[in-house]
């Protein structure tokens, strides 16, 4: 059987046992996309083999463009009225959060393991959230209200606070190891600079000439050729696509005035995609790893767990806002995903003598945040009564 074969077959499997998740989903507690990460890592290497390695080859693909599709979304909901109304709580608890988690995790990681150089890695390394998955509960869940546009405006800016304070860590560890640190925060200037730049440039022109055709697929062709061109633009000029998408989305949600039916577009078809993505992203993930991390594994997820809560806890407590509130956005902020991987193999790249160890915490915490995320972020919404 040939590899193009194979391919259409998985996809088809993929999209069935997609359906068999929401139907499980809808009569447990369980959200679909735990439950698609779990059937992955059953499906996947790990355990039964039936998606091998050379089956997620084009995995890359997908997950860009689900969380190209993800932060369209997102900026979506960084319009003037939403803004109004939490845009100091969002960037409050944002800060609170990256901050709070990246010290404690820093220090329990430099307790454990003694490298200062690899304590700061971590450190900004758990900063990252999973924007795909927190937007899927949201959305499967029917979630309305302040606690949910908070929530989604704080993941919409959560990984921009990360992929700075990772830039900046990363050009500290290369100046305390001798390299040349100047370049590294020049490249991470440029990605976040450059992110805001493309989004910007994307975004003013799609405000203004989208949504002038009639109802149907041209809407649809409007929205996808957004986010192909949002992704590809990004990846040429080797910027962050996630934040670029994130950008033009908003940029278009406080400029079109006469419609907002791109984000419609994306809604309708964004399901397959993430479907995908879920499925293939717990095909990918070693549950062999667990046992290896130790002492320095656990005390990562520890801290990061505690930093969530805490940071959360004290940027209510800046804003005024209610006890509870912070307490459970720091629950619904747990999972951890494709981001933090992608950054810890930036890192591991920079730094190869800290790569093996680098990895496999960051690999171990995101099989156990990407499985047990999720249904806190469920709880958290249920607990706030702004979900079923």
């Amino acid at each position: 059987m040939d590899e193009l074969t194979e391919m259409i077959l998985l996809l088809g499997s993929v999209l069935l046992v997609g359906l068999v998740a929401e139907l499980v989903g809808r009569r447990t507690p369980l959200p679909r996309v735990t439950l698609l990460i779990i059937a992955g890592v059953v499906f996947g290497p790990s355990l039964l083999g039936w998606v091998v390695p050379a089956g997620t080859q084009w995995f890359t693909v997908v997950s860009q463009v689900a969380l190209t599709m993800v932060g369209f979304l997102l900026g979506g909901h960084l319009n003037r009225l939403n803004l109004r109304r939490h845009g100091a709580d969002v960037l409050a608890l944002s800060f609170a959060v990256v901050t709070v988690t990246a010290v404690l995790v820093f220090a329990a990681a430099w307790f454990l393991s003694g490298d200062l150089g690899l304590s700061l890695l971590l450190g900004a390394l758990a900063t990252a959230t999973a924007p795909a998955a927190t937007a899927d509960v949201v959305r499967e869940s029917g979630a309305e209200g302040p606690f949910t546009e908070t929530l989604l405006g704080v993941v919409a800016v959560d990984d921009i606070w990360g992929v700075l304070m990772f830039s900046l860590l990363l050009a500290s560890v290369a100046m305390l190891d001798g390299g040349d640190g100047m370049t590294a925060l020049a490249l991470g200037a440029w990605e976040i600079g450059g992110a805001l730049g493309l989004g910007v440039v994307l975004g003013v022109p799609a405000a203004f000439a989208t949504g002038r055709v009639s109802r149907g697929d041209p809407t649809l062709a409007e929205a996808l050729g957004l986010v192909f061109l949002c992704l590809g633009a990004a990846r040429w000029l080797e910027v962050s696509f996630l934040l670029s998408a994130v950008v033009m989305g908003a940029v278009v949600a406080n400029l079109a005035r006469h419609h907002n039916r791109p984000f419609h577009a994306i809604e309708n078809i964004q399901w397959p995609f993430m479907l995908v993505f879920f499925l293939l992203a717990g095909a990918a993930l070693d549950v062999q790893i667990l046992p290896a991390v130790g002492w320095l594994g656990a005390g990562y997820i520890v801290a990061r767990i505690v930093g969530r809560l805490l940071g959360a806890s004290a940027g209510a407590r800046w804003r005024g806002m209610r006890t509870f509130t912070g307490l459970w956005m720091g629950v619904a902020l747990l999972p951890q995903a494709g981001i933090a991987v992608g950054m810890a193999l930036v890192a591991a790249q920079r730094f190869p003598e800290r790569a093996e160890v680098l990895l496999s915490v960051v690999l171990a915490s995101t099989v156990v945040f990407e499985v047990v995320g999720p249904p806190m972020t469920r709880l958290a919404l249920r607990r706030t009564r702004e979900s079923a």
